[in-house]
């Protein structure tokens, strides 16, 4: 059975990115995932950047709002918001058999200082996405 994931954040452009690509890879065919935002912006370039040493190329994706998603009415066995606590309280309650998780990471839109620091503040982010995403395969391995 595919188990669908859908990871949200602020602007779709950073966090639930990582995530979706992360669990993509490393989960295999066993998921369905998909990534949204709040307010949809543009892709984070530190977020293409890292995600590029992991193998993985995002250069040509779209962000997406989570309630574009909602209105096509698909169905996801787990919602996991990856923005911060107050922000996770905005994301629409999805119809079906949806589990809610919250993953809270740094915003690196609100990173400052120069692209080489930037870029190892975002790099500690994914490493944090990464961790969480592979006790979230092992999870669910160990409930099926």
């Amino acid at each position: 059975m595919m188990i669908k994931v859908l990871f949200v954040c602020i602007h779709n452009s950073a966090r639930s990115q990582m995530a979706e690509e992360l669990l993509r890879k490393y989960g295999g065919d066993k998921f369905s995932v998909e990534s949204a935002g709040l307010e949809p912006g543009i892709l984070n370039p530190l977020a293409v950047a890292v995600l590029k040493e992991e193998g993985i190329d995002i250069t040509k994706k779209r962000t997406q709002s989570v309630f574009d998603v909602f209105k096509e009415g698909k169905l996801f066995s787990y919602v996991v918001t990856v923005c911060d606590e107050g922000n996770s309280q905005k994301c629409p309650i999805f119809p079906g058999q949806t589990s809610r998780i919250h993953w809270s990471f740094k915003d690196p839109s609100g990173f400052t200082g120069t692209y080489e620091e930037n870029l190892a503040q975002i790099r500690v982010v994914k490493e944090e996405i990464k961790e969480a995403v592979l006790a979230f395969i092992e999870k669910i391995e160990t409930q099926n």
